[in-house]
């Protein structure tokens, strides 16, 4: 008996020995290959603090930073990378693309959004895709074709709600996909989006997952589900090529329903702007309308802030008339609750660079290929910079100013800032507009919100909907 108790206190003690020594040795053998690193940690070889990263996610953020102050190294994501939370720096790092701090996305990100992805490429190859994809976003496009098919999609999705308990994500989730689908596609949406739907939600599984390709992993179903979109969509263009007809959507807009067309891309290019397209909208649009509701549910004040500017509105048209331009540039409030929303849920939490030559940062020497994590999160919570910072105090954002500060990430920055930006506001205002003017709701049952690594609800968030 006594013997089994000192085997196992004497196993234990060299298993904690052992990691222990694997822990030093893989801290030593980064600071021996790279001098004049910022402090902090590597975890373990090949993972490094990943797992830590992902369970933790805030938690392991601050701490690190209580640790080692707001720039230091770890290793997630299966890459050695700084972490920057000091808001002028993460400026000076998202405005010096040029300099060498291109984007560095996981290759999760990279293999299932595709090469061609506007995340991906950089320099000239950024600027003329990046350009193909402002054609089909600009102000001009959104006034003339996309909002009307916004505020067309928005009245029927939100139509029989009343009397009714809704998972408003589930709902928002639905809504953004589709509509999204149906400024791609126009009338073949409908006709796709069935066997689209359930590929596209793996892609956005796949993205943000450790780059195993083994069977049942996230990182395998998103690659499959690029690989069944990616043929999908392949026939799309086919059959709109054998047809010859003009369509006045986002995928002939890419295709160059025009021979005039200054962006000549092949199908490669084209289909990884629509998963682009897709998958950033998405993501932003369906939580972003998920948090406002649950913000304005919590704060009647601003509820009521909101309807009465929408109502005003409404008042100004007849009843089936959709909103227009003007209307939308008219909804100051709105805007400033999209903008609160997406700072306090913080949507996104961060963008990722990589290095591509030695350089020195903030008085450290970043090696070569090295990621530099530009970490918002803390920053939208600083109480110097947003004053009372957990509270929803969209009236803040009235200020216009305030968009422009130095420390505003909430969209990116630099020439990185988000190409549909104006489209995702457009959609979100669209939807607050037909919720608050035609329903009054509250929460019907307790559900639990998770901030990290993405905005959810992993049990749903269940509203009870009446009519106004």
């Amino acid at each position: 008996m006594a013997f089994t108790f000192i085997a196992i206190v004497g196993g234990v003690l060299f298993l904690f020995c052992f990691f222990s020594a694997l822990l030093r040795w893989n801290e030593v053998r980064y600071m021996k290959k790279n001098k004049g690193l910022p402090p902090g940690t590597m975890g373990w070889p090949l993972f490094g603090e990943t797992t830590e990263f992902l369970k933790q996610g805030p938690n392991f953020m601050k701490n690190q930073r209580a640790r080692y102050g707001s720039f230091f190294k770890s290793h997630i994501l299966g890459c050695p990378t700084i972490v920057s939370m000091d808001a002028e720096l993460n400026r000076y790092i998202l405005m010096n693309e040029s300099k060498g701090l291109v984007p560095g996305y996981p290759k999760s990100m990279l293999d299932i959004l595709g090469k061609c992805n506007i995340a991906a490429v950089h320099g000239s190859t950024h600027k003329y895709l990046r350009g193909a994809l402002l054609s089909i976003i600009s102000p001009t496009m959104i006034k003339d074709q996309l909002l009307p098919k916004i505020d067309h999609f928005m009245r029927s999705h939100l139509s029989n709600w009343d009397n009714q308990v809704i998972n408003i994500q589930h709902k928002t989730k639905e809504m953004a996909f589709l509509s999204s689908l149906r400024q791609i596609a126009g009338k073949e949406s409908s006709r796709i989006s069935d066997s689209i739907m359930p590929e596209f939600f793996n892609l956005v599984l796949g993205t943000l997952s450790l780059p195993i390709h083994l069977p049942g992993t996230n990182y395998s179903r998103g690659f499959q589900a690029r690989k069944a979109i990616v043929s999908i969509v392949s026939e799309v263009i086919e059959e709109r090529r054998k047809s010859q007809e003009i369509h006045k959507d986002m995928l002939g807009g890419l295709m160059g329903n025009d021979d005039e067309s200054r962006h000549k891309l092949s199908d490669e290019e084209i289909i990884d702007l629509v998963i682009t397209v897709m998958y950033s909208g998405y993501e932003t649009v369906s939580a972003t309308s998920m948090m406002a509701v649950k913000y304005l549910q919590d704060h009647p004040k601003a509820l009521e802030e909101l309807r009465e500017e929408h109502l005003n509105i409404r008042q100004r048209k007849k009843p089936d008339e959709p909103i227009d331009f003007n209307d939308l540039k008219s909804m100051r409030f709105t805007r400033a609750v999209i903008f609160e929303t997406s700072r306090l849920a913080t949507i996104v939490n961060g963008v990722l660079r990589k290095t591509t030559q030695d350089m020195e940062l903030n008085g450290y020497l970043i090696p070569k290929g090295w990621k530099i994590y530009v970490y918002t999160r803390e920053i939208n919570y600083d109480h110097f910079l947003y004053p009372d910072p957990l509270k929803f105090n969209p009236w803040r954002w009235l200020d216009k100013s305030l968009e422009t500060k130095n420390h505003c990430l909430i969209f990116g920055g630099g020439t990185r800032l988000c190409p549909g930006k104006d489209l995702g506001i457009a959609e979100i205002s669209t939807f607050l507009h037909y919720l608050v003017t035609r329903y009054r709701w509250e929460a019907a049952g307790d559900d639990k919100l998770v901030k990290f690594p993405r905005v959810s609800a992993p049990n749903g968030l269940h509203i009870r909907v009446s009519s106004y």
